[in-house]
């Protein structure tokens, strides 16, 4: 069963795992670009940092989020897993800045190769995070330029691209994504020895996609600090979320029903491999307890967490992010 009105508008942020917090923030702040935008903890266990990087407004669609786990061991990377998160850029000479950039500051790089008929820059954050830039040709959402970093704002990501999944066997996948996620396969390319298909969301374009690859060649994946933990994908409003829900339920899978965020509203649901898939809507966003001017530069709770301040800070540890 599938609604064709329901689709999504693309990735919405990924999340993943930190072992170092700060040094994790200077990556993605100093050398990537990206502005944080929320310093919260994990609602779910309020002992844990979560860490958010985004645009320079917090746009929905370029924020990518991360726990942190300090004593975390290395994710032992393997099938059924999430196995690559792309942010956008747009232009030959954007990537080639990036490149050079990378190198500059000693983040080794697999240089400028064509995938997909795309233009991708693969490198890795400091957990070992799998990070490609790739080059949007101009589609998709534009990001609000931060100007807090000293990257010019033509070569500024732009905002998330595709992420990529690695399973051993795809058939549940791809049921799932077809009837669960209203998905359309519309193409494949070669991974080495391996086939990566490509699904697109709603009208597509390299914001709206997810590639799967199907190995048999792997263990199954440990998690553990550079892994990611789930991707969520854009919901416009409640109302879309609650007819989601519906659907969903028609269709026989079960999930979380509605979770309040505070900063959107979600819907968690696994795949039959155990891939972990939120839904989560664009609203209302970071600055709802905050002024867009100094997002980030604070510890933010949500309301139901705000009457444990003083208890969830002092089990905090001492977090020092410069700038923040």
């Amino acid at each position: 069963m599938t609604m064709p009105s329901l689709h999504f508008t693309g990735l919405h942020h990924v999340s993943a795992l930190t072992g170092r917090a700060e040094r994790n923030h200077d990556f993605y702040t100093r050398v990537l670009g990206l502005r944080l935008v929320k310093k919260t903890v994990n609602q779910d266990d309020p002992r844990m940092y979560h860490l958010f990087y985004a645009d320079g407004a917090g746009s929905a669609g370029s924020d990518m989020t991360f726990f942190d786990f300090p004593r975390a061991a290395r994710e032992h990377r393997g099938n059924d897993s999430i196995t690559r998160t792309t942010f956008r850029v747009t232009g030959r000479e954007a990537l080639a800045f990036w490149a050079e950039r990378l190198t500059r500051e000693g983040v080794p790089h697999g240089g400028i190769v064509t995938r997909d008929g795309r233009l991708h820059l693969d490198f890795e954050d400091p957990d070992g995070t799998l990070l490609s830039l790739i080059d949007d040709g101009g589609e998709g959402p534009r990001g609000v330029v931060n100007p807090l970093t000293d990257i010019p704002a033509a070569f500024q990501l732009q905002g998330l691209g595709y992420s990529g999944f690695t399973v051993t066997d795809l058939a549940p996948t791809r049921a799932f994504f077809e009837r669960g996620l209203n998905l359309r396969e519309v193409r494949t390319y070669p991974t080495g020895a391996f086939t990566t298909h490509v699904f697109q969301m709603g009208e597509g374009g390299p914001h709206a996609e997810l590639h799967v690859t199907e190995r048999d060649d792997l263990p199954r994946h440990r998690p553990g600090a550079g892994g990611v933990h789930h991707v969520a994908l854009r919901v416009r409003d409640e109302a879309e979320l609650r007819g989601w829900l519906a659907h969903l339920e028609a269709a026989g899978y079960p999930n979380s029903g509605q979770v309040n965020r505070h900063y959107f509203q979600s819907v968690y649901i696994r795949d039959p491999n155990g891939l972990v898939v939120e839904l989560a809507t664009d609203g209302p966003g970071f600055s709802v307890d905050e002024p867009l001017e100094t997002l980030g530069e604070h510890l933010a709770l949500p309301p139901f967490l705000e009457p444990r301040r003083a208890d969830i800070e002092a089990h905090l540890r001492p977090l020092s992010l410069q700038g923040a």
